[in-house]
């Protein structure tokens, strides 16, 4: 019951993490909204993220995780009840905004979740779980392109009913309270916040999702921009981009039982950087579903299996260390969604050439990660 619980909050949050890249085309065309535009409708996103990451930690070590689940599927559900209904660029900023409060509460939670009841296979247990986020992307687009023919209104409203059952899961499901081992201490909090390697695992992530929601929020966009008809463009984000991360999280799980942890993301990271460049390259659409898909396999396994390294490496104050390291991540959707948007300014042609910001965060990653390998050895 509790890793039902957690998947269907990893679901839910792998649905609204598509959801933006989804609905932007029939938003910008609606509301006549530039790509500077977008990059701060996502910048609200991410800042809902990022409050919500950093507060959540000491409240699910305090309170459990149960109370922040319930609260973060909560406000996705009213963030999506009211998108619709949206009147403008402000509104849809400041549910955005909303939306990635709860996004920010359910992720933190779910995988402190999995990290504290899969213990002794982290790695593992982890990537599993969160296969079911790449279900949940894949379903958002794949919805949307196939069976709603691109309804904003219906699939905000799907993607809500899905979010209040995965709420009513964890009402019922008996996710323990907080253990004295794992409660938030003030005073405590120095000797997590002062290790360097949380900081070097913070910058990681941030530089990982940089690259991630990159490509959720734009990649549909940019094929468009290039000539691929909106449909095409959606499936190509759908049973491309999310089938990789799904089939690549299955994929991994089994290498992780006898490889560490930082060697798999060290080899993800130098996939990335190769088959994202590749993908920008793409002329026509079933080039870009290929080199789409080897992009997603390749970032499947980088972001549980670097929760896996912060759980490891603090096995005290483990929400804590968790919600920090989530919040790096969120600070890169941001920063990357801020600077996309402001190279491509007006023109979604120019989108191509903002994108490139994946491929070169990518190859910064390999080198971060070598650090961070140098320390924990």
């Amino acid at each position: 019951m509790l890793i039902l619980a957690a998947i269907l909050a990893i679901f839910v949050y792998g649905m609204i993490a598509a959801m933006l890249g989804t609905i932007l085309p029939g938003l910008s065309e609606r509301f006549q909204l530039t790509p500077r535009q977008n990059g701060t409708i996502a910048f609200g996103q991410a800042l809902g993220l990022m409050i919500a990451s950093v507060g959540v930690g000491p409240l699910i070590d305090n309170e459990g995780k149960k109370i922040g689940l319930i609260l973060g599927l909560a406000l996705i559900a009213i963030a999506l009840a009211a998108l619709p209904r949206s009147g403008g660029f402000g509104s849809i900023v400041a549910l955005l905004f909303i939306l990635g409060l709860g996004g920010g509460i359910v992720v933190t939670g779910a995988n402190a979740l999995v990290s504290d009841v899969a213990e002794a296979r982290r790695g593992v247990a982890l990537n599993l779980v969160n296969l079911f986020f790449g279900l949940g992307g894949m379903a958002t687009p794949f919805i949307s392109a196939n069976l709603l023919k691109r309804d904003t209104v219906k699939l905000c409203y799907a993607a809500g009913a899905f979010a209040v059952i995965a709420l009513l899961v964890q009402v019922a499901a008996p996710v323990p309270g907080p253990s004295g081992a794992q409660s938030f201490v003030l005073a405590d909090a120095g000797a997590v916040l002062g290790r360097p390697i949380l900081f070097l695992l913070g910058l990681f992530l941030f530089l990982y999702v940089s690259c991630e929601v990159g490509i959720w929020n734009w990649l549909a966009q940019h094929l468009i921009a290039q000539g691929i008809p909106e449909a095409r463009a959606l499936n190509v984000l759908s049973l491309g981009f999310a089938l990789g991360i799904l089939l690549g999280r299955v994929a991994v799980s089994p290498i992780l039982i006898s490889v560490r942890p930082e060697t798999v993301t060290l080899a993800a990271s130098i996939a990335m950087a190769i088959t994202t460049w590749l993908a920008l390259r793409a002329r026509g659409a079933g080039a870009a579903w290929i080199l789409v898909f080897l992009a997603g396999v390749s970032m499947a396994p980088v972001f549980p299996t670097t929760l896996a390294i912060v759980g490891n490496a603090f096995p005290r104050m483990t929400g804590t260390a968790i919600g920090f390291a989530i919040t790096c991540g969120w600070i890169g959707l941001a920063v990357s969604s801020r600077v996309i948007g402001a190279i491509a300014g007006g023109d979604p042609k120019r989108l191509k050439k903002a994108l490139l910001v994946i491929p070169a965060f990518s190859v910064v990653m390999i080198g971060l990660n070598l650090a961070i390998q140098s320390i924990l050895q």
